[in-house]
């Protein structure tokens, strides 16, 4: 008997998720042969490639909405996932539907013949570029998943490269320094390409323009080769190379989101002079409209203002610094619940230094995820700065606790992890959570 449409959709999720089983190899061996058997569908539109420690996914919605805007058919590729697997491939703005999602499982299945199996990502990436190839994109904008050199996504050949920032992250696989990371971030540079960057560190820079230099690939650097003017209410001015598009104002919350905004104009800019497929003039309507159209769910995410509620992946030092520093100008006199999960190859300590010193009390949990931390480990961390701890393992019911024990007038933030968002969302969407929005 034939599987009803569903059944067929959930049991490759699961053959996915099985996958995770492998683990995180890096290396371009299996996703070259998956995509040869494919017949190469990569080859067949044009890219835009984003690495970076933070702020990529905002930097790769960014685009996709202005390309969208110009009036192009536009794939995008990020992870993880919030809650549903669907999102990571998405066309024109719109998740793929799980009968695509079948179909681009059953076809990297057919043709995979290595020996080593695929990795979760790498069968995934193939999904991806295998669906953009088969809905005839214009363009794709991919995300890095780890590092870049010998990430999955690196088997394409971008029309420009992004290089957001770099910290110290995933530092078993990418490296233990600065240098060595953005030697790993870099390895998405191509022969001819140019790139885009905000990388801030001497050493950082120093391997990139290395690296840029053996390939005859301009680099085009924030503050240096275009640049922006903060205005008030959320607006700003970009002045690049060859086009200033002034008064433009941004959708995403938080004051990086005006670096991110920058570095994905900057990418536009340079691919209207793309000599394999120059875009059509965008001009400043096409611009505002793709900034004001930018959605990147789980990033200063409000929930709800009574009591005010803010989601935030801030999986990291640098993001959970920026989000500090966003929730001391905006809370103002609300006290503070955090409900935080962090995973283990993070530099936890420091993240909870960072931000339990503005909380009134805090709710520690953690993520399905294998890799997260139990809730005991961060205890001791944040023992230092609050008296007012909870411990609930599950995300849902961590968020449940903190949402109907803070009074309309105060505030709690969800933070730590993307898969906390995830659990977050999912919980919401279940009605374990009732907010008042």
């Amino acid at each position: 008997m034939d599987m009803q449409p569903n059944e067929s959709y959930q049991n490759c999720l699961s053959a996915m998720y099985a996958l995770r089983r492998f683990g995180i190899k890096l290396g371009l061996d299996v996703i070259t042969n998956m995509l040869a058997g494919l017949g190469n569908p990569h080859k067949n539109y044009h890219c835009v490639h984003v690495a970076g420690s933070n702020g990529k996914g905002s930097i790769s919605a960014t685009i996709a909405a202005i390309l969208q805007a110009a009036g192009y058919k536009v794939g995008l590729y990020t992870s993880p996932h919030l809650v549903r697997f669907n999102e990571r491939i998405c066309i024109n703005g719109r998740q793929i539907h799980n009968e695509d999602v079948v179909a681009c499982h059953e076809a990297v299945r057919q043709v995979h013949q290595d020996e080593r199996e695929p990795t979760f990502f790498e069968y995934t990436t193939a999904m991806a570029l295998y669906e953009f190839g088969r809905q005839q994109v214009d363009w794709a904008v991919i995300e890095t998943g780890m590092g870049g050199r010998l990430d999955a996504t690196n088997i394409i050949k971008p029309a420009v490269s992004v290089i957001s920032n770099i910290s110290l992250e995933h530092q078993f696989y990418l490296g233990n320094t600065i240098a060595a990371i953005a030697g790993e971030k870099g390895g998405i540079i191509k022969k001819n390409t140019p790139v885009i960057t905000a990388v801030k560190q001497k050493a950082a820079r120093a391997v990139i323009d290395s690296i840029a230099a053996k390939k005859a690939a301009p680099v085009y650097r924030l503050g240096r080769d275009f640049k922006l003017r903060r205005q008030d209410q959320g607006c700003f001015s970009y002045y690049g190379r060859s086009q200033t598009w002034p008064n433009l104002k941004l959708s995403l919350q938080g004051e990086h989101q005006f670096e991110n905004a920058a570095l994905a104009l900057a990418a536009c800019e340079t691919l209207m002079d793309y000599k394999k497929a120059p875009l059509r003039t965008i001009s400043i309507e096409t611009i505002a409209l793709g900034l004001e159209q930018t959605r990147w769910p789980g990033r200063l995410e409000m929930l709800s203002t009574a009591p005010l509620v803010i989601l935030d992946g801030a999986h990291n030092l640098p993001a959970i610094r920026l989000l500090s520093k966003y929730l001391e100008q905006h809370i103002q006199n609300r006290r503070l619940t955090l409900v935080i999960g962090i995973l283990e190859d993070k530099a936890y300590e420091s993240m909870l230094k960072n931000i339990l010193p503005i909380c009134h009390r805090v709710i520690l949990t953690q993520p399905k995820i294998d890799r997260s931390l139990p809730p005991e480990k961060l205890l001791r961390i944040a023992q230092g700065f609050t008296s007012r701890i909870e411990i609930q393992k599950d995300v849902g019911q961590a968020v449940k606790l903190a949402v109907e024990t803070t009074a309309p007038e105060d505030a709690v933030c969800i933070a730590g992890s993307l898969y906390v968002v995830g659990e977050t969302k999912e919980a919401l969407e279940t009605g374990l959570i009732h907010l008042n929005t």
